[in-house]
This record gives structure tokens, sequence and C-alpha cells, in this order.
């Protein structure tokens, strides 16, 4: 199965946000580009929020491009054999800490947001990990920053998507 086809089905078994869920799958039907880069008319993203439900923290990363603390996420690659698979390499690779464990039931949200020319939308799909006991993380190449956040402190820190994504997260837990 392509990662297309995989995005395709995930997203038609995803039971909520119709109306935004809807657009992801009309973008995929006009773009069979859509899952790359590439794809100037926007494409999809794979995310995921790093949680220790044990201490209630999240791991947050300083965007070294965006300056703002997100989860971790981006682009699909051509290796990647789903979005769940993708999610969890960028979580892994921007967190540094190995034995993530996606929450099961697929992604926990969608939200898509407007990104600089030369493309126009990220389409992302977000998912959460939980953190091993004692997961200790190591900053990448691509942050400026990476920190553990309390579930109280990431208002006062980040936008209102990833705490959208925290109560999602949490309420799924």
């Amino acid at each position: 199965m392509s990662l297309h086809d995989d995005a395709v089905l995930v997203l038609k078994e995803y039971g909520d946000q119709e109306e935004l869920r809807q657009a992801y799958l009309d973008h995929l039907q006009a773009h069979p580009d859509g899952m790359w880069k590439a794809c100037e008319a926007g494409h999809l993203t794979a995310s995921a929020l790093v949680i220790d439900p044990s201490r209630g923290r999240v791991l947050l990363t300083l965007h070294k491009k965006i300056r703002m603390w997100l989860q971790m996420g981006g682009h699909c690659e051509p290796e990647d054999t789903s979005l769940k698979a993708a999610a969890l390499r960028e979580a892994t690779e921007e967190s540094g800490i190995a034995g993530l464990t996606l929450v099961t039931g697929g992604p926990v949200r969608l939200d898509r947001h407007p990104i600089p020319a030369p493309c126009h939308w990220h389409f992302d799909v977000q998912y959460a990990a939980v953190a091993p006991p004692g997961a200790v993380q190591a900053i990448s190449d691509e942050s400026l920053d990476l920190r553990w956040f309390t579930y109280d402190e990431v208002p006062g820190v980040a936008d209102e998507s990833v705490v959208r994504l925290l109560e999602a997260t949490r309420a799924r837990l």
C-alpha cells in the first residue's frame, strides 16, 4: 500500500472533525502528490505530541525556523510506510527518545495551517506518543531547544493548536 493510500484509509477511519477530515480527503483526491513537500497546493505532514502521563508533562520543541514551541513532526519521507510510521519517526528523531509508543486509536487530531510560499498549506495529521519511563531527550538539529512542560504550562508557551492537541490527547488517555 502506498503512503497516499494509507493516508486516505486513515482519514476515512478518523471519526472526528468531519469538515476538516473531508478537506484532507478532497486535497488528496485532487493532488496525487499531496503527501510530499513538493506539492505547492499543500501537503500532509505527520506529528506526535510526546507525553509522559505518569508525570503530567509533555515534551515540546522550540522549532528552529518558526521559533515556536510545538509537538514533534514534519514532512513525510519516501521510506515512510504509513502516516503513523512517519509520526513515530519524526517524534523519535526530534526528541532523541527511543522506545516511544503511539497512543492507540489512530490520529488524535487534524490541524490545517498556512505556511509560507511556495507551498500554501500543511495538512497535519497529529498523533500522540507516550515516552517510556526514565526517558531522556536529546536535542536535534531542527530545534533550538527541547523541554518538558507540565500540562498547566503548555497554554503559556504554545499556540492553540498545541493546546487543543494536548486536550485531545489527555481525553484519549
